[in-house]
């Protein structure tokens, strides 16, 4: 856990589509729009143009993603008299604002608003195109869907006046963009202890397997490596996530124990080695001798350079971004069993003077990973993008026959401090957790 002090003094567009091509995501659909009473003016029907583009087609769970919605081309014309004197629409006084329509692995509604910006629009002329954009934060994985919704173009030249646009049928209105969200890691707490460390073939060795889902089926069973031997026993457990067994050890090869939930062990579902060595005791021949030597599992952990963060300053009205480093973690694993771990991170929203906060997930980070040369595992760095108080993953390593090693694990930190923040230091808590 570190704590991070900061001190205060658009959109990214999609690729351009080749010329006579259909830029990615644009659709189609039938629309009705209802010009304000006071125009006196018909409903307008026909079809709208719309695009919707994301700024992270693969975030996580609690990741936030700006959504950009451009309508362009509408039935929707300027609510204006054209045989009325001033029948020009001038500029900068057309305002946007729609829905994105959610389905798939989330549902709901995200709000967009566009700027109060057009060129003048002469009478008889069709409305310009326009651009809002939003965002929503993912709270389910899977593939989600996005559609385009109603929009509403606000005029306020003379009279404040709402167009509003609606498809003529809601099954019309066809998928603009898809991004596929994925889980954070959870911490897995599962584990093993021996009563024993070493023992005869066929000694029965009591275990102890904690962390599990109360109720839920055991499996204890002895491993060579990454193999699994034929030594194994099944048990539940208790309301508090323990099962207590003795495990007979028959199998010479055996040398370590584990448990798991399932049909066979995983990383997310099963306990890292304990060590237990069978002592052979088939008699030697005259004039010889066995020699043992026992390689110990040890543990998984981490260290921190330091311990509170200090991110740079940044001038009063301006705002912008606040830049820092966690400062270095390094990550020992020497437990010689299958199972990767990761590294992730979450952090508080951060306060100021007289209350003020700064959320959370205005801060982001681009991670770094370096395994120590001899290292039996690669590290993996997190991706960039959004810490926030969800949490994102800064680094892992994968399963594997056998894993393990040193790793130095790093991140560059950004704060987006919004414009005339009050002055002050504010400050949140950085929690990172590793399993």
């Amino acid at each position: 856990m570190a704590v991070l002090a900061a001190t205060t003094g658009g959109a990214l567009s999609a690729p351009a589509a080749a010329e006579g091509e259909t830029p990615p995501g644009q659709v189609e659909f039938p629309t009705h729009c209802l010009p304000p009473q006071e125009a006196g003016l018909p409903p307008a029907d026909g079809p709208t143009t719309a695009r919707i583009t994301v700024d992270d087609p693969a975030p996580q769970v609690g990741d936030t993603v700006t959504v950009t919605y451009q309508v362009l081309r509408t039935p929707a014309v300027p609510p204006l008299d054209p045989n009325a004197a001033g029948g020009e629409l001038p500029a900068d006084v057309l305002t946007p604002t729609g829905r994105i329509v959610l389905a798939g692995a989330q549902s709901g509604e995200v709000t967009v608003v566009g700027a109060k910006r057009n060129d003048p629009v002469r009478a008889g002329e069709p409305l310009p195109a326009v651009t809002m954009t939003g965002t929503f934060t993912v709270t389910a994985p899977g593939e989600i869907t996005l559609a385009p919704g109603s929009y509403t173009l606000h005029t306020s030249h003379l009279l404040d006046l709402d167009t509003t646009c609606t498809a003529a049928a809601p099954s019309a209105t066809p998928v603009s963009e898809r991004l596929t969200a994925t889980a954070l890691p959870t911490a897995n707490l599962r584990s093993v202890f021996l009563a024993a460390a070493h023992g005869k073939p066929g000694a029965k060795v009591k275990v102890t397997a904690a962390g599990f889902p109360p109720g839920a089926a055991v499996t204890v069973a002895g491993r060579a490596g990454a193999a699994e031997t034929a030594d194994r026993v099944s048990a539940t457990a208790d309301e508090l996530g323990t099962a207590v067994v003795e495990l007979p050890v028959t199998d010479k090869a055996t040398t370590a124990v584990t448990a798991y939930e399932g049909l066979a062990w995983s990383a997310s579902r099963g306990s890292g080695p304990a060590a237990y060595t069978v002592i052979d005791a088939t008699p030697m021949t005259a004039g010889t001798r066995k020699v043992t030597a026992t390689v110990q599992p040890g543990a998984l952990g981490m260290t921190q350079a330091g311990e509170d963060i200090t991110l740079g300053a940044v001038p009063y009205g301006d705002g912008g971004a606040a830049p820092g480093r966690i400062g270095t973690v390094t990550v020992t694993d020497a437990r010689g069993g299958p199972a990767g771990w990761s590294l992730t991170g979450k952090v508080t929203d951060f306060t100021g003077p007289g209350g003020v906060r700064i959320p959370g997930a205005s801060l982001s980070w681009t991670p770094a990973c370096v395994a120590a040369a001899g290292s039996p595992s690669a590290c993996t760095p997190g991706s960039a993008g959004v810490v926030g108080p969800e949490g994102a993953l800064l680094a892992s390593t994968a399963d594997a026959p056998l894993v393990g090693g040193t790793f130095t694990v790093d991140a560059t930190v950004t704060l987006q401090v919004p414009p005339y923040t009050p002055p002050g230091a504010y400050t949140a808590v950085l929690t990172l957790t590793l399993s």
